[in-house]
């Protein structure tokens, strides 16, 4: 019995950029349920999601030709994703814009290496995103999507987010200890 190898994204992609429009729809499968739980988290309006994931799938459509085919696929069309929730979180906010400074970016920390806790502390920061993750700045929110729901590594975090690797575990680190205060101040009901 012979199985058929499923065709990488970016082979699918390379064929769209060769003229074959109708393999886009192949990406279009493969990435909708991905994008949308991705916008979900992010944007926390589903109605927001599913508009702004059509408006991902269009720009990536339009941008194809600029995709290098050497390169893994799917931090390109997250990055594209990442841009466009980042757009609407701009035209949600109010006119009163303030200035911050992104230190986390301007004195990136080394992160430690994984303890033997590791696996552990990743369960109970998966059941707590599940529960407060709308509670978090979207600084943090959206690197904690994308390593524990999206099972990212740190170095396609950091190339969406084009933030350094370093950056990455900072931020995730931030955001898991945000979860932690927000999930020990919040009233239990058992």
């Amino acid at each position: 019995m012979v199985t058929e190898v499923p065709e990488t994204d970016e082979h699918i992609a390379l064929c769209v950029q060769r003229g074959d429009a109708e393999a886009f729809g192949e990406l279009i499968g493969r990435y909708q349920p991905k994008l949308f739980r991705y916008a979900r988290k992010f944007l926390l309006d589903p109605d927001d999601a599913a508009d702004i994931v059509q408006d991902i799938f269009i720009k990536s459509y339009q941008n194809i030709q600029s995709f290098d085919t050497t390169r893994r696929f799917s931090p390109w069309i997250y990055r594209i994703a990442h841009n466009e929730f980042v757009n609407a979180l701009k035209k949600r906010a109010s006119r009163h814009t303030i200035f911050t400074i992104d230190f986390d970016t301007l004195f990136p920390h080394l992160t430690a290496p994984d303890t033997s806790d590791s696996a552990a502390l990743e369960r109970d920061t998966q059941a707590m995103l599940d529960q407060y993750l709308d509670k978090v700045s979207p600084k943090y929110r959206e690197p904690l999507v994308l390593y524990y729901l999206e099972g990212m590594d740190y170095k396609e975090i950091a190339e969406i987010l084009q933030i350094p690797v370093s950056t990455v575990g900072v931020r995730l680190a931030r955001g898991r200890t945000a979860l932690t205060k927000i999930a020990g101040s919040l009233p239990r009901y058992e």
